[in-house]
């Protein structure tokens, strides 16, 4: 039995949710996101709240259970909220900074590093060695963090590298003489 999928996702004042078929849509007012929802699983929108039931109890159905109600939950949060990644960079002459529709960075290599950012997402820096990722689509946060992140990781022997904020890096010692 799933316990995150047991518990209906309740819909907030100033949120507007609509349930077609599989496909779950909230507006907000950040913006509209939405998701369709498997096949194992039904959902259903009533008294305010958004409810998800399996329609077997196979293995496959309890799992989509438990993830078709952390999705909608976090629709339902994005519109309301947002989300947002912070990211620090570490190393000497290692910064970055946003100009216009790019986000550039200089890590280290022989050239500097041009992101285009997407639609719906805003990035950040307030300090040249930290960037500020926020959008209302947990996923695209959370993808364009680690895309970014991956230019340069955060190496384990001096820790320069992007990293996730509060993240800690495991250190190795040196070579000995």
């Amino acid at each position: 039995m799933s316990r995150v999928g047991k518990k209906p996702v309740t819909v907030p004042a100033g949120v507007t949710a609509t349930v077609d078929g599989q496909t779950v849509t909230v507006k907000g007012s950040k913006g509209e996101l939405q998701f369709r929802v498997p096949d194992l699983v039904s959902v259903a929108h009533e008294n305010g709240a958004i409810s998800v039931q399996p329609r077997s109890e196979t293995k496959e159905a309890r799992a989509m259970w438990g993830l078709s109600r952390a999705q909608v939950a976090n629709l339902v949060e994005g519109v309301t909220k947002g989300y947002e990644k912070k990211l620090e960079i570490n190393g000497v002459g290692y910064r970055a900074a946003v100009a216009g529709k790019v986000l550039k960075l200089s890590l280290g290599y022989s050239h500097d590093i041009e992101y285009a950012i997407p639609t719906g997402i805003t990035i950040a820096t307030p300090r040249p060695v930290e960037i500020i990722i926020s959008g209302i689509d947990k996923q695209r946060v959370g993808q364009i963090a680690a895309e970014i992140r991956d230019y340069r990781g955060p190496e384990p022997y001096k820790g320069k590298g992007v990293k996730y904020a509060g993240e800690f890096i495991f250190r190795k010692e040196g070579k000995k003489k």
